[in-house]
């Protein structure tokens, strides 16, 4: 039998910027823990990702002790796991979703804003603050935290492969930001997941991912391209959206690890 197993974890702490791999992982209502729990928001309080500003890709991050060390090029910049923010609650926006967040400090705004060159604070979401997901896909009421729309993205490696061997130049994983790849099993049979288990804890499969632009973007250098959008488009668009990836909700939260079976139904 071809097992599904969990061969890589992923969170990306502050949305759209570098990910961390982890060898294993709490899930909690919103997602992975610190998984998009920061973002950085424009002078409007709105949302800013790889796909208007591509040098987000270069701002690299790590674990250290108590925080994550953001790295950009030469310069980096500590980011406490547990911080203080200015009290003054702000109203930001993810696509079409409002929510409170709060800014973590001025020395962070400005740091972000200097090597950006432009100005941008960096936010908090405290996991107390809520931000339900689309009504229509709702299971049990779920929550996400500060991306786009889901709490967790799947991916299977079969369908990285499938992609690869269409492109002249294959691309990484990481152009599509998954949380969880699991190893076995057919290209793209995680569309059709709808129960399944990592180890002990239970999810659901919501619906396919359509993906953007930023999957174009090198996140080794910041160039854009036509890849894979472009092949994707040829085998893997229906209703004018280009899907790869399966976006899922939690039902438990338990510690996950690599090397967990996967079960679905």
């Amino acid at each position: 039998m071809n097992k599904r197993i969990l061969t890589e974890i992923w969170i990306y702490p502050v949305k759209s910027l570098g990910g961390i791999r982890l060898k294993s992982s709490q899930v909690m209502g919103k997602g992975l823990r610190y998984d998009r729990r920061w973002m950085l928001v424009d002078e409007n309080n709105m949302f800013m990702t790889q796909r208007i500003c591509h040098s987000m890709a270069l701002f690299k991050l790590s674990f250290v002790e108590n925080g994550f060390k953001i790295q950009f090029k030469t310069d980096s910049h500590i980011l406490p796991l547990h911080h203080q923010v200015i009290d003054t609650p702000l109203d930001v926006q993810v696509w079409d979703d409002r929510m409170k967040a709060f800014e973590v400090s001025e020395e962070s705004s400005r740091w972000f804003s200097e090597r950006l060159g432009l100005n941008c604070k960096l936010v908090f979401f405290p996991e107390e603050n809520q931000r339900l997901i689309d009504e229509k896909f709702r299971v049990n009421n779920e929550q996400v935290s500060l991306a786009d729309a889901y709490p967790l993205l799947v991916v299977g490696q079969s369908s990285l492969n499938d992609l690869n061997e269409r492109l002249e130049d294959p691309v990484p994983m990481n152009r599509f930001r998954p949380n969880l790849v699991f190893t076995g099993g057919e290209a793209f049979e995680e569309d059709q997941w709808k129960d399944f288990t990592v180890g002990s804890n239970r999810f659901v499969g919501i619906k396919p991912c359509a993906r953007c632009i930023l999957t174009t973007i090198n996140q080794d250098t910041a160039e854009k391209g036509r890849e894979p959008l472009l092949t994707l488009s040829n085998y893997r668009k229906r209703d004018s959206k280009i899907y790869f990836g399966l976006n899922s909700v939690p039902v438990d939260q338990n510690e996950i690890k690599e090397g967990d079976e996967i079960i679905f139904k």
